[in-house]
């Protein structure tokens, strides 16, 4: 693969690059190291696949990719009632996604107890924190779904930003992927390299799936986007609002049937969502949605914004997208991951965390 062809793979169905002319280059000397830093904090569901198939573009790519699962933020963060062992639990159960899309045998997997056990990391984490303010790190709170003012009773909650710079800094990386949602933390990590010297990563940002339920806040529109779409994203907190890779097929074809879609609306959509990101996200597909005769009988979508167009026409039902979706997710994206993941050794530690989330 040229160097086109592999800045064509990383650019695909990306919100931002922070910078293209930096990843260009780093392409061009042959790829680098590059990371995802994800919490440890529930059930995957399909919303994270969009990182994941990024995370497997890069490797396409030529990037030697790590998988940080970030244990201690999770901890810090209070997910599964704090308890370590299904945070590690949890963590787990992202690797076994990842080898299901085809990746196993070709990432790396550091915890975070082991890397704020190696030698340097406290003292790059001081040198982090005093390169920056306390303003700058609470309005980077939102990367770990908190708001600025939840640090008055928890100080951790404030080093949670610093040690995902010093992540950063002690995976050595050049690249660093997230959803758009952890620009903030990417950001912070880039000015701070400049003061400390340290090589400035490239942030590689995907967008964010909607909640099933749509958006919840009148006034997400004032907010920058990363906070916006960090609002109304899928979240394993809310079961009913996020498709799970360990969701039945009834689970699903019920769920979708109950998203939020109102006809000719494109923006916020979460099924189109599901459409854009995961059914078209780059290679070819063929995708049928099964009209009524009346209105115009079925028809076979071969780019999404064909059936973008169409659905915003009104030429396409809601019920009939609904109806096509839930059946692609079923048989083409969850179903295959699923078997994979519901392994017998499996199932057990899988209940436990999906009970942590709903206690």
């Amino acid at each position: 693969m040229d160097v086109e062809s592999k800045l064509k793979l990383v650019l695909r169905d990306v919100e931002e690059i922070v910078t293209e002319s930096e990843l260009r280059e780093l392409l061009e000397t042959g790829g680098g190291r590059g990371y995802l830093g994800f919490e440890p904090s529930g059930l995957f569901h399909i919303g994270w696949l969009i990182w994941a198939y990024k995370f497997k573009e890069l490797v396409d790519a030529g990037f030697r990719m790590v998988l940080l699962a970030a244990t201690w933020h999770a901890w810090i963060n209070d997910k599964l009632g704090g308890d370590l062992e299904l945070i590690r639990a949890a963590a787990q159960h992202v690797v076994d996604v990842l080898n299901a899309i085809g990746l196993e045998g070709r990432f790396r997997v550091v915890y975070a107890e082991e890397l704020v056990n190696s030698g340097g990391y406290w003292a790059t984490l001081v040198r982090v924190a005093k390169s920056t303010s306390v303003a700058r790190v609470r309005r980077a709170l939102t990367i770990m779904g908190r708001r600025a003012d939840e640090a008055e009773s928890d100080f951790s909650k404030l080093v949670y930003p610093l040690m995902q710079v010093t992540d950063i800094f002690e995976l050595d990386v050049d690249v660093a992927l997230g959803g758009i949602d952890q620009r903030k933390a990417h950001m912070l990590a880039r000015d701070v390299a400049e003061k400390l010297g340290r090589k400035k990563v490239v942030a590689v940002h995907t967008p964010l799936l909607p909640s099933l339920s749509g958006a919840t806040r009148m006034d997400i529109a004032s907010l920058p986007r990363d906070e916006a779409m960090a609002e109304i994203k899928m979240s394993k907190s809310k079961p009913e609002s996020a498709i799970f890779l360990t969701d039945s097929d009834e689970e699903i074809r019920s769920k979708i049937a109950r998203a939020y879609c109102p006809p000719r609306e494109v923006e916020g959509n979460p099924v189109l969502g599901v459409a854009r990101h995961l059914v078209f996200r780059g290679s070819e597909v063929e995708f049928p949605v099964d009209r009524p005769s009346k209105y115009g009988g079925p028809v076979t979508y071969l780019k999404y914004e064909d059936l973008e167009k169409d659905y915003a026409s009104g030429r396409v039902h809601p019920a009939d997208l609904k109806n096509s979706i839930a059946e692609y997710l079923v048989k083409k994206i969850v179903g295959p991951i699923r078997s994979y993941v519901l392994r017998a050794e499996r199932e057990e530690l899988l209940r436990k965390i999906a009970s942590a989330i709903t206690r």
